[in-house]
């Protein structure tokens, strides 16, 4: 069964990435979710992507802060796509994350979205928008999606126009 399989770095990247298991689940989405990092446990983060690909997993989303090698770690392993979610765990706000996922060297990429909940949130939908290339049904779901939110736009317009 294909599945998008998400990776954190630590539990405390959980809050945060529960906007992009919530968001793969409003589409019925099939995900799997850990806990993995790319410094205290590399040789779980191998293995499991070995296995999550034997599996199905036909995308990967990894999310983590400060250092942020995870992303890149998952890169080096595997040929499916990977997108990274930085973290905001620092001093530095997410920063440090941001440039730790983004900067990878040439023929190893990495699709970055962006810092905390955003990018958790836009993590589900790239994952679904590369998922709906051959699935069809998927696709228009997506596109039901962008309607709605258009229309929430003119309503939400609508509703300030009457009160000025």
């Amino acid at each position: 069964m294909k599945f998008v399989s998400i990776i954190m770095g630590s539990k405390s990247d959980y809050d945060i990435m529960k906007s992009c298991s919530d968001t793969l689940e409003a589409f019925g989405v099939h995900y799997e979710l850990i806990i993995s990092s790319a410094h205290r446990s590399p040789e779980r983060t191998a293995n499991y992507i070995a296995e999550a690909e034997k599996k199905g997993a036909k995308v990967f989303i990894a999310a983590a802060g400060m250092a942020a090698h995870l992303a890149g770690v998952l890169a080096s392993k595997t040929v499916k796509p990977v997108i990274g979610v930085p973290m905001s765990a620092s001093a530095l706000s997410g920063i440090d994350a941001l440039l730790s996922t983004v900067q990878m060297p040439a023929g190893m990429p990495v699709a970055t979205v962006a810092i905390g909940k955003a990018g958790a949130i836009n993590s589900a939908y790239l994952a679904m928008q590369m998922l709906a290339l051959e699935d069809e049904e998927l696709a228009i779901k997506l596109k039901e999606d962008r309607i709605a939110k258009a229309k929430k736009v003119e309503s939400d317009s609508l509703e300030i126009e009457t009160i000025l």
